[in-house]
């Protein structure tokens, strides 16, 4: 958890919310008035292999599946 911003956390943490998967647009609705970047956090957080989803970076009608969450708590 020590490798991951206050942002990667809240986003990981909504995933959970909502099952373990959530679209790209639902998450982005969650995050805008908190943060910007959310496709460069869930790339970053892909490249850490807590999330997965098609392609490089998200696109609006990517769904975003949690894979790793034991280190959060």
């Amino acid at each position: 958890m020590a490798d991951l911003s206050k942002e990667e956390i809240f986003i990981i943490e909504k995933i959970k919310e909502h099952g373990g998967k959530i679209n790209y647009k639902e998450l982005q609705a969650f995050c805008e008035e908190k943060f910007e970047g959310v496709r460069l956090i869930l790339k970053k957080l892909k490249e850490k292999t807590y999330v997965d989803y098609d392609g490089m970076i998200p696109s609006f009608s990517a769904e975003i599946e949690l894979i790793r969450d034991k280190e959060i708590s």
